[in-house]
């Protein structure tokens, strides 16, 4: 009952609407018990009375704002149907959210828009978590039924019902997807793909686009998914109900017919369909009715082949399916034969013999065309003993080939159900439990009503009846285990309606009686219900319509239908002629025989074409609705025998327009799926429950007495009666107190004004305090104030006396200063006129003197000028040719050698004799050595010779100088003439070389301008550069970016590929033990320990390790860029046909000789490296000479143009002689080099060719020709298998985890050298096999320890550093390790790939650890003790009654348990001493499943969402960030995953109410996607009363700024937490080994181990 307290001014209401159905109105004036109405204001503002005639009558009342947008219905204050509607419109539009709980029932609302809230993350996200923890979800249900099936062994059902179009059929396909990656991933067997593959053959033929749905299902199915005791999926059954046959022959107006009619017509141009001889659907009468052809948004033909897929995956041969798709062309066919009336009254017909469309029916069933046109158009009735045939009116032939056509697609969708049946039987033994999954239509009322919605009504009533009494029964038991003082809940049954229906006498007994008369009509089976229902005995559910007698009304439990009762016997019938169905059983197709063969025999209660042995002479079937009724029957006893979860599919409006809300569409379905009923029943109770704990947490203040939460239950005892006077409105169970509608909304009203009374206290005090501050405040600033005035006018006072007696002091120094200027200046002025004129007549005399030589000397310098700018012309361009000339000459080194480096690697191989041809090279090249020596000392000589010579052409110079400065000059003389001549060449000399100063001085202003230029465009060609080498740098980044993206990609995709194969390798091994075990128990025979360790794998000599063994890349390059796949370049090296040799000889242009003719393979290869050899010497001594040429050319071109200008020849002679010389020099030195190069080059090829070639000629055995290595273990042949079993196979765990690290591989290594350098390369390739057999087979039997994993990771890993390091590939650059002359590359290979498989396994057993303790960790874990006290929820979470107990005390996950698994593997890597890389990589992976876990979790819980609880969180993240930290493991990016999290976390703990605050969330939030972002905060639940949830503005306003920088990508809610990041293994040379430096224990019992 309501409390009047409640109606208090400025409460809220609801009232009544046409429209909106209800409205929120505040009340303006309190209500008084007496008031006559209610002074309401409504939503838009305007003021409206509420007529009142009795307290009852008053509205109802609204929940409080903390409660708006609760996930669960029931969690609500007051429960009604205007509550809950608006709660669902909230959640619905406001926060996009599809899923509602109202206690044991998920309200869905279908959103008609894809959403990204299906992905396996998100199944990831759900599985193991309690329904209650989690935002509501289809998943959830799925979750708690496979939990409570698991935990319970009781079978489960999932009901889905709603209206058509209202998704149900997308809920259940989710539900058994779920199912399917819940139970089938840990087996990876087909039947889960079976199960799914169902899916789209149930909804090509039966299915079908109404005017309320494009995908509506026109049957009803229940799918019972069997599990065995594991919890996987081993098998599958359906039962369908009440198949919509007259939809096959008749489609109302703008629907279509069954989708594989329209996709068979869509794919009629395909090779195997053209025999159907199938038209488009508008040619087809069955196709054409509805004017519907498509659907908008769907591709017929694609729809086909994904049917046709289906059927392949669940076993259907092609040839089937074409039989089948043969059928239903048929069918089409069928409904277009024309049946033309004839006679008097149209009381025959007849089929035209060329009817085409009867032609190829029969063609395509194989049955005889004249007999079926005649039975058509034929019946034979039996009168007294005797048949007799009597003709049909056409009326009643159309009827018979429409009833036939529904016949057979009955039969052929029964046939196609139990053949799906046949497919997803078990095939691995019994079911242990089952869940159901019932896609059952919904409640229907239409315009006009037949026998269709009378069946699918009456079962919704049955349904109904189920439900109600499940909920109550669920009531009852929270009661009793409480042990309250209940008495009995009250509710609507409605069995008296189930009795109209099915009762004695009930609807259908009367149908079925009016069926078995011989004329019986649709209108006196109408006027029998009227006598037995209205006259007789008057029914309170049944009633007759006042403008029809031929039509009845039944309320149902939703809503009152009027059936219309034309078409009901005909239908109730479905008669279809014996003769028709003996035509088809006489078909020439296997498939159509076979379907009407086993008609008598099979039972199906898909269509209704059972039929009853005893009732066959006088009936061909029993009629569909005792058929549909006994179907029923089993349907509610399997139901009743599980534990049932509903989901009612909501239909929000019938435009199908994406989130559009229709209140009165949806209020009719609350109505009718039981919802309100559900809400009604617990309201009758006492719906608000909450533990003593939450509920002392919540009210303290309101409670006396002791006021610890350990006395919590003490305290709620004894306050409450003083709260809450009338102890029938509460009641204390064992660990709740249960309360009824309203008194919750009552609490929080008494708790608002605690607080507000406190809330006044406090002001009060905070501001008497305040203005205490103030007084205090403005005192002091008052005497502050008058201090520094009083001392501002001291300081001016003083201030003027400083500047009086400045200003006499200016003045004294002023006028001095003005009169000591004065006479400086005058000074000054005659100084300056002296030295001017002095100056003048200086220069005159200077210039004078100066024009004699200053033409000469300017002449001189401008031609020095020019010399110089033409000698650093000259040399640039001899510079720029010689780096062109050494470029090309270094780049053809470059290819050269990369030749020689590619062809090198394979002449190793090749052959073993030139030891000849060898010695005489070596003989030659000694020989060209001393020649060269001779050549050296004979140009020294010539040096020597030069010098001298040189020497005395000097001191001859020198004596020729003297000698001419010896002679006297002559003593000319000067006439007059040659004065005044001198004297005007002087002035002329004056002028031109003035004017030759202007020219000058004009080209310099030109040069200067000229540079200037230089230097904008050298910085404009700075700047270009500098652009185009960022724009270079940037590409070169974003392509080294892409590059790493897809050499990452390729790394995540290749060890995937090995994860698979490991899983498919122990799946063999399991079928192999199982059937050895069968074998064995059927021979008793044993077999030994190392048979049955050399049956797990084959060795590699004579099989490959794995699968990809042959596909893959050498082992440099896996180790090099991890898993790739290999390239094309590299498979053409492997797969050409052509020696390296023979390349290398075609590439340099070096023919086969014809002469010889060796028989020894290994002289003929000898006789070709030593001739290529020879012609790759002779085309680079060619190319270096006529490099010199060229040089020499180009310098003697510049030698001449730079003495061109010089008088005297002798200089650039001697300079030409001298650069010639030191240019022959530089060349012979350079040719020296080249050989000397080319000589190394040709001892390495030859020293691969053969490799002893350069031994002792003395030395005959092979062991002579390797050095000696010492420090090695020996293993005999007989010892092999004891020693792989002693170090690896059956080594304890104690003895092994007390080994040095690397202990096995490093003793395994040393006794494979040994055998190699003993030459027996069998025993070392089956030393290696053997032991990478055995350490797959330790890792298999301890795969569930981390210790032992990492002992073998870490033995791979040394094992296959020492083989590579030691490989002949490795070793071509060292001349200190000895290389392994067997090839054990495939084995490196495996080595390499099991390190990756023994790291999956070490994170798989951390991650396997860590699943189901980091959420409670994470998230859950109070690492803060008292922080959430004050922040319990509103309304505590109703758990169901299955519901798993969390754990409490000590036995909670906390992130101690996360560190300490951490802890456990960072210290079995460490006690191995693997590299940093690999233990960053390992937590590197780790924690990005933490991370992701705990985000997927948070942003699907909304409790989590909240202040309090983000601060606990980034607590706990931040103990993970210092143990991270702390052991160096940051580097890795361990940290980094962990920042999405921390973003969240952060979007919780900030404000989140103004645009700046919205702008700080989308700059600091830069991990976390947009729909992240606005999932937290849609989610964000103020937990206190200081708090307030974030408003519908802010969110929009965070969408908006977020839009621009989420262009392009993808919508992302939850992450992906099965990614796995690719693994590297870097490659570190190790330490050389000795047998003397390994301490080998004697526990091993190695010791027949020798030391060699």
């Amino acid at each position: 009952m309501t409390s009047l307290e409640l109606y208090s001014k400025g409460a809220r209401v609801w009232v009544p609407d046409p429209d909106a159905v209800w409205v929120s109105a505040l009340l303006l004036k309190d209500y008084s018990p007496g008031d006559n109405n209610l002074l309401l204001q409504l939503s838009d503002g305007e003021e409206a009375h509420y007529p009142l005639a009795s307290p009852s009558d008053l509205p109802p009342p609204g929940n409080p704002d903390i409660l708006e947008g609760e996930n669960d219905l029931t969690a609500l204050s007051f429960l009604h149907e205007p509550a809950v509607l608006h709660n669902l419109r909230v959640r619905f539009l406001d926060y996009s959210s599809i899923y509602t709980y109202c206690g044991i029932v998920l309200v869905a609302i279908n959103p008609y828009d894809q959403l990204p809230i299906y992905g396996e993350e998100v199944i990831d996200a759900y599985s193991g978590q309690d329904m209650a923890d989690m935002e509501p979800h289809i998943f959830s249900v799925a979750e708690e039924a496979y939990r409570t099936m698991t935990r319970e062994e009781k079978n489960q059902s999932i009901i889905i019902s709603g209206e058509s179009g209202s998704g149900k059929t997308v809920s259940a396909k989710f539900t058994m997807r779920y199912f399917a990656v819940v139970g089938g991933a840990a087996q990876q067997t087909s039947v889960e793909e079976r199960v799914l593959a169902s899916n789209p053959i149930m909804e090509s033929i039966g299915n079908a686009k109404t005017t309320r749905n494009d995908n509506s299902s026109r049957f009803g199915k229940y799918i019972e998914i069997g599990f065995g005791r594991k919890g996987d999926i081993i098998g599958a059954n359906m039962r369908t109900y009440l198949l919509e046959k007259s939809r096959v022959v008749f489609q109302a107006s703008a629907e279509r017919n069954y989708h594989i009619f329209y996709q068979l017509c869509a794919s009629r141009e395909l090779p195997e369909m053209r025999s159907f001889k199938l038209d488009a659907p508008e040619k087809f009468r069955y196709t054409s009715q509805g004017g519907e052809m498509q659907i908008p948004g769907t591709d017929d033909l694609l729809d086909l082949e994904r049917t046709r897929n289906a059927f392949t995956i669940l076993g259907v041969q092609p040839d089937q399916q074409m039989e089948l798709f043969r059928i239903l062309a048929a069918v089409l066919h069928l409904g277009n034969v024309n049946i033309q009336a004839s006679g008097r009254n149209s009381d025959r017909s007849y089929i035209d013999a060329e009817d085409r469309p009867l032609a190829v029916f029969s063609k395509l069933l194989g049955v005889d065309g004249p007999q079926t046109a005649h039975w058509l158009c034929h019946r034979r009735l039996a009168v007294g003993g005797e048949m007799l045939v009597k003709p049909v009116s056409g009326q009643q032939a159309l009827e018979a080939r429409d009833a036939l056509s529904k016949h057979i697609y009955g039969q052929l969708f029964t046939w196609t159900v139990q053949r799906l049946n046949s497919a997803l039987h078990s095939q691995k033994g019994q079911t242990k439990s089952f869940i159901g999954v019932l896609d059952i239509y919904g409640f229907e009322t239409f315009d006009r009503n037949s026998f269709e919605q009378f069946c699918i009504n009456y079962a919704n009533e049955k349904l109904q009846q189920q439900f109600n009494r499940h909920v109550f029964h669920l009531e009852q038991e929270e009661y009793i285990r409480e042990e309250l003082a209940w008495s009995r809940i009250e509710f609507s049954d409605n069995q008296l309606c189930i009795n109209l229906i099915e009762g004695q006498l009930g609807l259908f007994d009367l149908l079925d009686e009016e069926c078995r008369m011989p004329k019986g009509s649709d209108e006196s089976w109408v006027r029998k219900l009227y006598d037995q229902h209205l006259s007789s005995k008057p029914h309170p559910h049944f009633q007759k319509p006042r403008m029809s007698n031929s039509a009845f009304v039944v309320l149902h439990f939703a809503d009152t239908v009027q059936y219309e009762c034309d078409g009901f016997l005909g239908k109730n019938r479905d008669t279809v002629f014996e003769e028709l169905i003996n035509i088809l059983r006489a078909s020439q197709s296997e498939l159509v025989a076979e379907l009407f063969q086993q008609q008598g025999n099979a039972s199906s209660v898909a269509n209704g074409s059972v039929r009853s042995g005893k009732r066959a002479t006088r009936e061909h079937k029993l009629t569909v609705g005792f058929q549909f009724r006994q179907s029923l029957e089993m349907l509610m006893d399997t139901l009743n025998s599980t534990t049932p979860h509903y989901v009612r599919c909501i239909k929000p409006n019938d435009l199908k327009e994406p989130f559009m809300f229709d209140p009165r569409r949806t209020v009719q379905q609350l109505r009718a799926c039981g919802v309100l009923e559900t809400i009604r029943i617990s309201a009758a109770g006492f719906p608000s429950r909450w533990t003593y704990e939450e509920f002392f947490c919540r009210y303290r203040l309101l409670l006396h007495g002791p006021l610890t939460q350990d006395q919590a239950q003490a305290s709620c005892r004894l306050t409450l009666p003083r709260l809450i006077p009338d102890p029938d409105q509460y009641c204390f169970g064992k660990t709740k107190v249960f309360f009824r509608a309203g008194q919750v909304a009552l609490l929080e009203r008494l708790r608002a004004e605690r607080l507000r009374v406190a809330a006044v206290i406090i002001q009060s005090r905070v501001r008497g305090w305040l203005g205490r501050v103030r007084f205090t405040r403005i005192s002091w600033a008052t005497v502050t104030i008058q201090r520094y005035c009083r001392g501002a006018l001291a300081r001016r006072l003083a201030l003027t006396l400083r500047y009086t007696k400045a200003a006499l002091v200016i003045q004294k120094t002023y006028r001095m200063v003005a009169v000591r200027q004065l006479f400086l200046t005058i000074r000054q002025a005659t100084i300056t006129i002296q030295a001017f004129s002095r100056g003048a007549m200086a220069r005159r005399r200077y210039r004078q003197v100066l024009a004699e030589r200053a033409a000469v000397l300017l002449q001189a310098r401008v031609r020095g000028w020019m010399a110089r700018r033409a000698y650093r012309r000259v040399r640039a361009a001899v510079v720029f040719m010689q780096c062109c000339a050494r470029r090309r000459a270094a780049r053809r080194e470059l290819m050269k050698l990369k030749t020689e480096a590619r062809s090198v690697e394979k002449f190793r191989v090749l052959n073993k004799g030139m030891e000849v041809k060898l010695m005489q090279l070596q003989l030659r090249a000694d020989q060209e050595a001393r020649e060269a020596a001779a050549l050296r000392e004979t140009l020294h000589a010539e040096r020597e010779a030069g010098s001298a010579e040189l020497e005395a052409l000097k001191v001859t110079v020198q004596k020729m100088e003297s000698q001419k400065q010896e002679k006297p000059p002559p003593c000319p003389v000067i006439s007059e003439k040659e004065v005044e001549e001198r004297r005007r060449a002087e002035e002329k000399a004056a002028q031109d070389i003035l004017q030759l100063t202007q020219e000058l001085q004009a080209l310099q202003r030109e040069k200067d301008s000229f540079c200037n230029e230089k230097e904008d465009l050298s910085a404009r060609l700075f700047e270009q550069e500098q652009a185009q080498e960022e724009c270079v740098q940037q590409a070169v980044s974003q392509a080294s970016a892409s590059l790493g993206a897809e050499l990452d990609e390729e790394r995540r995709k290749y060890q995937g590929l090995l994860r698979d194969f490991t899983r498919l390798e122990q799946r063999y091994d399991n079928l192999r033990e199982m059937s050895l075990l069968t074998e064995g128990t059927k021979v008793h025979r044993r077999t030994d320990s190392t048979q049955s360790l050399s049956l797990e794998l084959p060795s590699p000599s004579t099989a490959p390790l794995s699968p990809f063994s042959s596909c893959l890349p050498s082992p440099e390059e896996v180790r090099r860029v991890s898993v790739t796949s290999p390239t094309l370049e590299r498979r053409e090296s492997v797969w050409s046909f052509q020696t390296p040799m023979d390349q290398l000889m075609v590439s340099m242009d070096v023919a086969k000789d014809p002469a010889v003719k060796m028989k020894v393979e290994d002289l003929a290869h000898a006789y070709d490296a030593v001739r290529v050899a020879n012609k790759l010497l002779e085309s680079q001594l060619r190319s270096q000479s006529r490099h010199r040429e060229e040089e020499l050319e180009a310098l003697r071109g510049q030698i001449s143009a730079a003495s061109c200008g010089s008088s005297s020849a002798a200089g650039p002679q001697e300079l030409q002689e001298v650069l010639e010389a030191k240019e022959q020099e530089c060349v012979r030195l350079r040719r020296e080099m080249t050989e000397l190069k080319k000589t190394v080059s040709l001892r390495r090829l030859l020293t691969q060719v053969l490799p002893s070639a350069f031994t002792a000629e003395t030395s005959s055995s092979p062991s002579q020709s390797k050095p000696a290595v010492t420090g090695l273990l020996e293993c005999r042949k007989k010892d092999e298998n004891k020693l792989i079993k002693n170090l690896i196979t059956d080594v304890r765990v104690d003895s092994a985890l007390s080994l040095p690290p690397g202990l096995p591989a490093s003793v395994l290594f040393l006794c494979v050298r040994q055998a190699d350098c003993s030459g027996d390369q069998t025993l070392a390739r089956s030393l290696c096999s053997a032991a990478v057999t055995a350490m797959k087979a330790a890792l298999k039997k301890h795969s569930k320890d981390v210790d032992m994993t990492a002992l073998w990771l870490k033995n791979a890993c040394l094992l296959h550093n020492l083989l590579r390091q030691h490989s002949p590939k490795q070793t071509l650059d060292s001349d200190d390790l000895a290389p392994l002359t067997v090839d054990l590359s495939d084995l490196i290979r495996a080595l390499s790939d099991l390190c990756i498989q023994a790291y999956q396994q070490l994170l798989s057993i951390t991650e396997k650890r860590l699943q189901n303790i980091i959420v409670p960790a994470m998230l859950e874990s109070e690492t803060i003790p008292g922080l959430s006290v004050s922040t319990v929820k509103l309304v505590a979470s109703r758990k169901r009654a299955g519901s798993d107990p969390r754990p409490v005390g000590g036995d909670a996950p906390s992130m101690a348990m996360v560190l300490r698994e951490l802890g456990a593997l960072h210290t079995a890597l460490s006690h191995q001493a693997l590299p940093p890389s690999q233990m960053e990589q390992a937590f590197h992976q780790l924690t990005y499943l933490i991370s992701t876990s705990a985000l997927n979790s948070l942003l699907l819980r909304k409790d989590m969402c909240c202040w309090s609880r983000g601060m606990q969180i980034r607590y706990n993240v931040s103990l993970l960030e210092e143990w991270l930290r702390s052991r160096g493991l940051q580097a890795g990016g361990a940290v980094a995953t962990l920042e999405p999290l921390i973003q969240a976390v952060q979007l919780l703990q900030a404000g989140k109410k103004s645009e700046a605050d919205a702008k700080a969330l989308v700059q600091t939030c830069t991990a976390l996607s947009s729909q992240q972002i606005v999932k937290i905060l849609t989610l964000y639940t103020p937990h206190s009363d200081l708090d307030e949830r974030v408003t519908l503005n802010f969110i929009r306003t965070v969408q908006g700024l977020l839009k621009g920088s989420s262009d392009g990508q993808p919508p992302q809610l939850l992450m992906d937490v099965r990614r796995v990041f690719p693994v590297t293994f870097p490659f570190s040379p190790p330490a050389a080994l000795h047998a003397e430096q390994l301490v080998i224990p004697d526990s091993l019992k190695i010791s027949f181990l020798r030391r060699a």
